[in-house]
């Protein structure tokens, strides 16, 4: 049975329940057609319920457990369960700026334990100050900032950031812009919750030429890692085992490579005077 942890987000709920009626499918022996055909549907529907792409209505959620031969308890609890999925998150009210694909991202990230970042163009969007969010995308300044409270709520995740020189040196927004974003990079290395890493020009080629990326961890055991890589109308979410161990592998080596945390304070700081003088 899935064990939802105090918190847990919507999206990840989803997740966690259309996994469980997956597996109580597969164990009654039923197709996704005949499932479908339960609840007037297609497989393809079911398809999308198992996945956790789509919102649950309760009437379903029950014809599916009586054909699926589960018990009344067991019912009550996944039926509690969708009805707390299909709460709407906080990001619900950006919808009118939210692409579908990334709302996805939005949803996982408010339930993780763990966020481990590279980038390798602009900073973290969960590091960085208004003006600087601003003078990427204007009209999604309030979804950032809004994101970056899972940083200081109680139980919120871990960041580790592995961030490219190169970001750092680009001039988005402006000297003040770039002089308030770099103490915020400082200040936030002495989050206890914040690890903040700079790969040098000086490295050179290292492990993730191909590009940012973002690796996310659950409490929930049964929740697998989510890999997340965006591309320009689009993101990839990959939780195979071994796509999963192969980014898990690059951003070790990455982490290998980089400055030290203290180290890179001493760029992030060596930055900062450079534009002071500016």
């Amino acid at each position: 049975m899935i064990s939802a942890q105090p918190g847990s987000g919507p999206t990840v709920l989803r997740i966690l329940l259309g996994s469980q009626l997956r597996l109580l499918r597969e164990a009654a022996g039923i197709t996704r057609e005949e499932a479908g055909y339960a609840i007037r549907a297609s497989g393809s529907k079911i398809s999308r319920m198992e996945l956790g792409r789509v919102s649950f209505k309760e009437r379903d959620i029950a014809d599916l457990l009586a054909l699926y031969g589960v018990a009344e308890t067991e019912s009550y609890a996944l039926a509690e369960l969708a009805r707390e999925a299909n709460t709407p998150g906080w990001w619900h009210k950006y919808g009118g700026v939210l692409p579908d694909w990334f709302s996805v991202y939005v949803g996982l990230e408010e339930a993780c334990s763990l966020l481990r970042v590279y980038e390798v163009q602009f900073v973290p969007g969960l590091l960085q100050t208004a003006g600087y969010a601003r003078a990427v995308v204007e009209h999604r300044v309030g979804l950032r900032l809004a994101r970056q409270e899972l940083l200081t709520k109680p139980g919120g995740p871990r960041l580790w950031a592995v961030v490219d020189e190169a970001a750092l040196r680009r001039p988005i927004g402006g000297t003040e812009v770039m002089r308030e974003q770099l103490e915020r990079l400082i200040e936030a290395t002495q989050e206890p919750n914040i690890t903040l890493q700079v790969v040098p020009f000086r490295s050179g080629g290292h492990a993730a030429e191909a590009g940012a990326f973002t690796i996310m961890r659950f409490p929930e055991p049964d929740l697998p890692d989510v890999v997340y890589l965006e591309q320009l109308t689009s993101a990839l979410y990959l939780d195979k085992r071994d796509d999963v161990e192969r980014y898990t592998e690059v951003m070790e080596r990455l982490s290998v490579e980089s400055e030290s945390p203290e180290r890179s304070v001493g760029i992030l700081s060596g930055m900062l005077e450079g534009v002071e003088g500016i």
